[in-house]
């Protein structure tokens, strides 16, 4: 018997009628979908008889769901996702980049404190958005430990599970979420997750502003994961030959001028 899969997907930001986005690059912009456009997605999972949930509940890894995961902490989060969200009964785990907390467009305390209350999981996204790899000792652990704590304070509870910001991850950065007490690690690969798959290398696949309905329904059952994670890797590969900062610079231009990456 093939061994039961779960599909984390991974959402940012969600775009809103008359509401400026957060960031305006274009490498920012082709992961922000329209509000509408993510209220379709989880209404087909509904449809089909699945279930959103979290990545605690995930981890369990029951037939006919998916684990629904937002990056970043926009106030889309709350003000948008979250109410669509318990509509439909789904859970989902909002991972929070702690130094965005209270900045323009992003969850100011009260309301990361209201989504927790909501019955959402807050995972943790880092403190500033930094790529884990480039880091030494010292800065790795502000991003992966000192923003847990920083997290826990704020909501009262306990913050177990940790996104890679950009996906950049590697094994130091697995131990170092393992000492601080996380259960997981989530990165970037576009891979479905078992009971046989590392905890701190979780897979996730992108929900992209170009997703049509019909691709995203496919996505969830892990149809076509590995020609995705395939360029996936290619364009990691491209990143550490360039660096991460100059490689971004090249991408972002290359959106701007309609070029695909």
């Amino acid at each position: 018997m093939a061994e039961r899969q779960t599909v984390f997907l991974m959402y940012h930001e969600l775009e809103v009628p008359g509401r400026p986005l957060c960031q305006a690059e274009p490498g920012y912009v082709r992961y922000v979908l329209h509000a509408s456009e993510f209220q379709s997605q989880v209404h087909s999972i509904k449809n089909a008889g699945w279930r959103g949930v979290n990545v605690n509940e995930a981890l369990r890894y029951q037939p006919d769901s998916v684990a629904i995961t937002f990056d970043d902490g926009s106030e889309t989060d709350l003000v948008c996702a979250a109410p669509i969200l318990q509509e439909l009964g789904f859970g989902a785990t909002f991972y929070i980049t702690t130094g965005f907390i209270g900045k323009q467009g992003y969850l100011n305390h009260s309301q990361l404190q209201e989504l927790s209350r909501m019955g959402f999981e807050i995972g943790c996204h880092s403190m500033t958005h930094s790529y884990l790899t480039d880091l030494n000792a010292k800065e790795m652990t502000r991003e992966v430990v000192e923003a847990k704590s920083q997290l826990e304070h704020l909501i009262g509870r306990p913050v177990e599970h940790f996104s890679c910001p950009g996906g950049r991850h590697n094994r130091r950065v697995s131990d170092v979420a393992r000492h601080a007490g996380y259960r997981t690690v989530a990165t970037s690969r576009l891979l479905a997750n078992s009971l046989s798959s590392d905890p701190f290398a979780l897979g996730r696949v992108p929900m992209m502003r170009s997703t049509s309905l019909a691709e995203f329904e496919n996505l969830c059952r892990g149809k076509g994961l590995w020609r995705m994670d395939l360029l996936v890797r290619l364009r990691g590969a491209a990143g550490e030959i360039l660096g991460n900062t100059v490689y971004d610079r090249l991408r972002n231009a290359l959106l701007r001028h309609g070029s695909p990456q």
